[in-house]
């Protein structure tokens, strides 16, 4: 038996990541865009980009990289707006194929996921040639790149596959796995960040090797008991399990505006459009809330760095777990009702907690009448939305709320 900590090296982790997600979409589909540099999102003035081809980026355009700048980089490429619906159902094809070769797949976004490969060698073959098989099959049931690496560790596969990049596959093997990890800047770790990773560098830990080599009794001295979990993982002792189930704890839509917002009317019309967005995928997944959260981020910036705009959170229990839009943009407007703004707003959302299932909660109300009639409602919107797209029936004051950039996340209950 292994002594508590110690790595599991007869574990196989395999995690896959399409390269370029959303652009690779927009070049299949549009030939005459192959070899040219694509960029996905980014428009408007704060606009971001979700997405860029391995052509934009010989120019420095990466994804999450303000769109003015990647105009400046490369004025000559191509910018789309993109299409989330088609990247959803695309996403769901490829994770598809994953499920062929293990039921254990842990999505991470819609791009990228983890599949425990361990105990299948009989039955599939060595873990290099199934990886080699599933990069294979995308590219013939999808015609999309995807890059692979394969690694006894979560985090070592997922450096593995960045280093595949693009299109390739990488495999660490449990003796490699030290060699692979010392030289590496500590900024490879798993959740070090450029705040974490100035930190760790002022004391000396430059290299995973660093961090590897330090004795614990210091590490927690330094950093307390993160610390330790760092050197932990910078030994490759990352005892993690590919989890193909986590249940969602709450669901949430936002938007960052094109210009600051202080018209009371429009911040309310994002409020509905969001609620609405939130209560559709409440009902797709079974689910009701009873906490509903108004998220704010106001438009002076008082610090330097992403997290430079104050953030407002107000949130407020419901009587009786609801799936209902109407109800939770009520909510949600009461909150931002109840909101002195001293300033314009930059970006608005909302979300919902505390989660119960549908089946069995019975929604209690004032007029027990009404509730039968507002499901028969909500249900024929969503069919009417399925069919036609979430714009083709809208509340009365509901607005128009575009996003800043696309997302990669995975939304329970979403398209």
């Amino acid at each position: 038996m292994s002594p508590p900590g110690a790595r599991d090296t007869s574990r196989s982790i395999l995690h896959a990541d399409m390269d370029a997600f959303y652009a690779s979409v927009e070049q299949r589909d549009r030939p005459e865009l192959r070899g040219r540099p694509v960029m996905v999102g980014g428009s408007g003035p704060r606009g971001v980009v979700s997405a860029a081809s391995y052509e934009a980026r010989e120019f420095g355009v990466h994804s999450a990289m303000p769109g003015f700048e990647a105009r400046r980089r490369c004025p000559h490429g191509v910018f789309l707006r993109g299409d989330m619906a088609k990247y959803s159902r695309e996403s769901k094809r490829v994770f598809a194929i994953f499920r062929r070769f293990t039921p254990a797949v842990e999505g991470l976004s819609l791009d990228e996921a983890f599949l425990d490969l361990t105990g299948t060698e009989r039955l599939l073959g060595p873990a290099r040639e199934v990886g080699e098989r599933l990069r294979r099959t995308v590219r013939e049931e999808c015609d999309l790149p995807i890059s692979v690496g394969i690694a006894p560790v979560k985090m070592v596969a997922k450096i593995a596959s960045a280093d595949a990049k693009p299109d390739g596959l990488r495999e660490v093997s449990p003796g490699e796995l030290r060699a692979f990890l010392d030289p590496l800047p500590v900024g490879r770790i798993w959740g070090v960040g450029p705040v974490a990773r100035e930190r760790l560098e002022a004391l000396g830990f430059r290299r995973v090797g660093d961090l590897a080599r330090a004795e614990p009794a210091r590490l927690r001295e330094c950093l307390g008991d993160w610390g330790v979990s760092l050197g932990a993982l910078a030994r490759g002792e990352d005892l993690r399990e590919v989890s193909s189930f986590r249940e969602a704890v709450g669901m949430s839509e936002e938007n960052t505006f094109g210009c600051d917002v202080s018209e009371r009317e429009v911040l309310e019309a994002a409020a509905i459009t969001h609620a609405e967005a939130v209560a559709r995928r409440l009902r797709r997944s079974g689910r009701r809330a009873r906490t509903v959260v108004l998220k704010l981020k106001l438009a002076h910036r008082v610090r330097e760095g992403p997290r430079g705009h104050p953030l407002l959170t107000r949130r407020t229990t419901l009587h009786h777990p609801t799936d209902d839009g109407e109800v939770l943009a009520r909510a949600a407007r009461a909150l931002l009702a109840a909101e002195r703004l001293a300033q314009p707003v930059r970006l608005l959302g909302v979300g919902v907690t505390n989660l119960e299932d549908a089946d069995g909660v019975a929604q209690l109300d004032l007029f027990p009448t009404a509730a039968p009639r507002r499901d028969r409602l909500n249900r024929a919107l969503d069919a009417i939305a399925e069919r036609f797209g979430a714009d083709a029936v809208v509340r009365g004051a509901r607005g128009a709320a575009r996003r800043a950039a696309l997302t990669t996340q995975i939304k329970t209950g979403d398209d």
